[in-house]
């Protein structure tokens, strides 16, 4: 499916990086893991604020389109081609996740979850946003099942172990690629991994 998705020449959602995250990338340090990074938006504009980045994804063609706009910018990004329930980012590996519209199935999500806790370093940050349950319903972009969704409530329960510095569910417009465009239901992390 993501092969197809991405398999057009557009960058389907853009070449800009996700709102959230450019809002708070300065809080980030390196190495930084971004997970079901797609197209390479994201990975690339973390890159050319200088940080070491490793971008994970499924689809070998939204890779491929994410090392094409990284040379274009004259980046570089580690590029890990794994499904995300395979992945194994490692123990203490990274000093900040990043994880944007990591949409996938409750069962994956949660050991997802539970391995961008394991790799990121005491003090590290998880940035997350994804779209809520009420988003389901709209045609503005993301999953159509709300079991495929998050909200505040649900990461709490599924990050423990961490300071949740922004936990918010909150609407707003979300102009991302033409998959992404128009208001949206969205929950927004920024969580600081405990110490001990």
């Amino acid at each position: 499916m993501w092969n197809e998705r991405y398999r057009i020449e557009e960058y389907v959602y853009g070449t800009e990086p996700n709102d959230f995250l450019r809002k708070h990338a300065v809080k980030l340090m390196g190495p930084v893991l971004s997970v079901a990074e797609g197209e390479g938006r994201n990975a690339v504009f973390l890159a050319g604020m200088g940080l070491e980045v490793v971008g994970v994804d499924g689809a070998e063609v939204g890779i491929a389109k994410g090392e094409r706009l990284a040379k274009s910018r004259g980046v570089n990004v580690r590029w890990v081609h794994s499904d995300l329930r395979h992945y194994d980012p490692g123990h203490r590996t990274f000093n900040a996740v990043v994880s944007i519209f990591a949409h996938t199935e409750p069962d994956i999500r949660k050991a997802l979850h539970d391995k961008l806790a394991r790799c990121l370093k005491p003090g590290g940050i998880l940035l997350l946003e994804a779209y809520t349950p009420a988003q389901a319903c709209r045609d503005t972009g993301g999953p159509r099942d709300p079991a495929l969704c998050m909200s505040v409530a649900l990461l709490r329960e599924e990050l423990p172990g961490f300071d949740f510095q922004i936990a918010r569910e909150v609407e707003r417009e979300v102009i991302e690629g033409k998959l992404h465009t128009g208001m949206a239901s969205v929950v927004q992390i920024l969580a600081v991994k405990a110490s001990a």
